[in-house]
């Protein structure tokens, strides 16, 4: 694109790989204000009409300590229901996306996503066990479900990585066989347990298919140890994946400790996404589009790719899922 001002001529270049036009935007306002926007929504839309004024009156008053004139009965429908639900959504959203991204950028593939190794069938198969299982659901006040869930994912993504494991390398075509495998054993596993306990199947049922209906501030803080520190890990190799988009024998001679990189992304991916996966059940579908979507308008560099990737997430989840 050329510009003419003053006499002077100065051009500029599109980035390559980005659908946004060739001048200095920030995507970062624009994304901040679009996931804004979704949790305002979220929390005003629902069986009982609430306006976005009111909603922000109830934060005002629980945040700000400014007394708003609000009922009680909207104070608590926004509060202590809606409010944990698009908060958490968000949460799984961004979550999902980022690992994805990540996930694409280790096997330099466009159909990876936070699943691939295993993570979701793993975390289904330690759930519907629990739901089956004459064990309490709840100890404590705490879920088993969660627990059970959060470690089957994790079991399941430690598995394929150690089958794939040859010869001190992990190759990423092997990897994502074995994670084809496992997951292939835990969702037979899964289908056998609903099939010999089909009471409970409507129950594992409605856990696999993900939600936030029993949604509360407890299982936001659940995540966000885990969350946080895994995507901090992921980002600190934003630019080493971005050299890893080049082959794994040519990054290794551009000096990136190949394994070692992998190994990072994929165990903190992989705990970020378990525990989504453990709160939410299996949300597919955000963290394979996201990412692709996210590149299109920004371009393949992981330093802009993640973050924004973690913000249209939590945006799109919040909007696709009905509250």
């Amino acid at each position: 694109m050329i510009e003419e001002t003053a006499g002077t001529r100065a051009t500029t270049v599109p980035r390559e790989g980005s659908l946004l036009p060739a001048v200095r935007l920030s995507p970062y306002p624009v994304a901040i204000g679009l996931l804004l926007a979704s949790l305002l929504l979220g929390a005003a839309i629902g069986p009982v009409g609430i306006s976005p004024v009111e909603v922000v009156q109830v934060l005002a008053q629980h945040i700000l300590r400014i007394d708003a004139d609000v009922s009680t009965t909207v104070d608590t429908i926004v509060w202590e229901i809606r409010l944990p639900r698009v908060l958490l959504a968000a949460l799984v959203g961004g979550t999902l996306a980022y690992s994805g991204a990540a996930y694409q950028g280790i096997f330099r593939n466009p159909l990876a996503d936070p699943y691939l190794i295993g993570v979701a069938s793993g975390a289904g198969l330690a759930a519907t066990i629990v739901i089956v299982s004459p064990l309490p659901l709840l100890v404590g006040g705490v879920s088993l479900i969660t627990l059970a869930a959060f470690g089957g994912a994790l079991i399941a993504a430690t598995l394929s990585y150690s089958l794939a494991r040859v010869n001190g390398t992990t190759p990423a075509t092997t990897l994502i066989l074995a994670g084809v495998a496992i997951s292939a054993i835990a969702v037979s596993a899964t289908s056998y347990l609903m099939l010999t306990n089909q009471a409970a199947s409507l129950s594992i049922l409605s856990w696999l298919l993900g939600g936030f209906n029993d949604s509360g501030w407890h299982k936001m803080w659940f995540i966000v140890p885990y969350i946080v520190p895994a995507g901090i890990a992921i980002y600190l190799h934003a630019r080493l994946l971005n050299v890893m988009q080049l082959d794994e024998q040519q990054a290794q001679q551009l000096g990136v400790h190949v394994e070692r990189t992998k190994l990072i992304v994929l165990v903190a991916a992989s705990l970020a996404a378990a525990a989504a996966v453990s709160v939410a059940g299996i949300v597919g579908f955000v963290g394979l589009i996201v990412p692709h979507t996210v590149r299109l308008f920004v371009g393949p560099d992981y330093r802009r790719l993640l973050p924004l990737a973690a913000l249209l997430g939590a945006s799109f989840l919040v909007l696709a899922w009905p509250t």
